[in-house]
């Protein structure tokens, strides 16, 4: 059977539809699955994208181009294939995609949870004929506590350092990761909580669209000499160890990502704690998202899936890894 998905120099190309899924460099049509960076670039010429993120998606690759609002469920054709977007449960505006044409249904996830998340619409699975998976997190030992106990042991941290007047300065991702930890504390954060510049007009987008999230104020507003005693700052994890750092002395660290279930990555980072939370299925969540796609063929991608891509062999799925990225020479940061 003819694959209806294959890489090429633009990325994941659809020839029946000409249009590439999150593609790699700028191409004529782009179907985006979210606007992380390495999923949403600039340069192409026809953009689709879920109606949810498209204020966060133009944000970050700029007005260029022509943008198309989908609604989740609402298929439309390019080509000679029907599309369908349907929530991805990553971060707001994300979708999973599937492509239906004469030679089957293919579905890809690009990035995805199964955990809810009060930012975005929950994971809704398809059925398909293959699907595409990320594996960002594809090996066993990745499994997530539940968000409350997460959300208390940051509470209980803050209060420490409340309680001992130190800053407390939590690292995590600018967008998605920043604004649902915000939505979490809203209502119990018990003052409001300072944003680094990079996380402000990421954050006011999830505002405008009607999102509850704690009150929060812009560092670069504080007054001169404010020691931020006792005050929880949201950083992108690119601050760590900037001259940036300085306006908090003394300060306790942590960083909230799921990479936070392997000890070694905090204490070889240097934060003081790490927060087990990801926006990003855990194996688990892999595993049974696999089964729930009920597809007779599935391909890891958008990480090191060979462990994922094994074990559903073993349950009887015909499964192969596929570094995507890898594949076309192309380096991306997780």
């Amino acid at each position: 059977m003819t694959d209806v998905l294959v890489p090429d120099a633009g990325g994941l190309y659809c020839a029946a539809g000409h249009f590439w899924i999150d593609p790699l460099r700028p191409v004529s049509r782009a179907v985006i699955t979210h606007a992380h960076a390495d999923h949403a670039r600039a340069g192409a010429s026809e953009y689709f994208a879920a109606r949810e993120g498209l204020p966060v998606l133009t944000h970050r690759v700029g007005r260029a181009g022509a943008f198309s609002a989908v609604e989740y469920g609402q298929p439309f054709e390019l080509g000679e294939t029907r599309i369908t977007l349907f929530p991805a449960g990553h971060i707001l505006g994300s979708a999973t995609v599937r492509v239906e044409s004469e030679h089957g249904t293919w579905g890809v996830s690009g990035d995805f949870k199964r955990a809810p998340d009060p930012t975005c619409a929950l994971f809704q699975p398809f059925a398909c004929d293959v699907w595409l998976t990320e594996c960002t997190f594809g090996l066993p030992v990745y499994r997530w506590p539940p968000t409350e106990q997460v959300i208390a042991e940051i509470l209980d941290w803050w209060q420490g350092c409340i309680d001992a007047g130190r800053p407390a300065v939590l690292f995590c991702y600018a967008l998605g990761k920043a604004q649902r930890l915000l939505a979490e504390l809203a209502g119990r954060a018990p003052r409001p909580v300072w944003l680094h510049g990079a996380m402000q007009p990421l954050t006011d987008c999830y505002r405008e669209q009607g999102l509850d999230l704690a009150e929060t104020c812009p560092v670069s507003e504080a007054e001169k000499g404010d020691r931020f005693a006792g005050d929880l700052i949201l950083a992108p994890p690119s601050a760590a160890g900037s001259p940036w750092m300085r306006r908090f002395p003394k300060h306790s660290s942590g960083f909230v990502s799921g990479w936070m279930r392997i000890r070694g990555h905090r204490r070889r980072r240097g934060y003081d704690r790490g927060f087990v939370m990801s926006d990003h299925a855990d194996w688990p969540a892999l595993v049974d998202t696999a089964m729930d796609m009920q597809a007779r063929r599935v391909i890891t991608i958008h990480g090191n899936g060979e462990a994922l891509a094994r074990y559903l062999r073993e349950q009887g799925l015909e499964a192969e890894s596929c570094n995507l990225r890898a594949s076309l020479g192309t380096s991306v940061s997780a």
